[in-house]
């Protein structure tokens, strides 16, 4: 499993990410965090991936090819836990939140792709 998180800060906030990102996945509110249209940007990633199938509520299959998706969502995060799947459908699934004003948070790294990091 390859794990992506996402996330936004309020105005002029700027958090120890991996402490940010532990703090979400405990489900935990973080100061300092915007609240999240969940279901707008889950009906989004749905559309982005109309073409994969739609195993649940928040899991995505890829029928050819490879790799699944699940979601999960706090008020303040979305979450991508990625089952095979292949680099470009991540960058995707990146772009996607970015539409958000989310940058990914990739914990395997630890890196934070926002502009205060490029």
């Amino acid at each position: 499993m390859y794990e992506l998180l996402f996330w936004q800060y309020q105005d002029g906030i700027y958090l120890n990410h991996h402490l940010v990102y532990e703090a979400l996945l405990e489900q935990q509110e973080v100061e300092g965090l915007e609240t999240l249209p969940v279901q707008v940007i889950l009906n989004r990633i749905n559309s982005v991936f109309a073409n994969w199938e739609k195993v649940d509520e928040n899991s995505w299959k890829n029928t050819k090819g490879k790799g699944a998706f699940h979601v999960k969502t706090t008020s303040q995060s979305i979450q991508i836990d990625c089952y095979g799947t292949e680099g470009k459908t991540m960058n995707l699934l990146a772009d996607t939140l970015e539409e958000f004003k989310c940058p990914l948070y990739d914990p395997q790294i630890p890196v934070r792709y926002d502009e205060m990091n490029e």
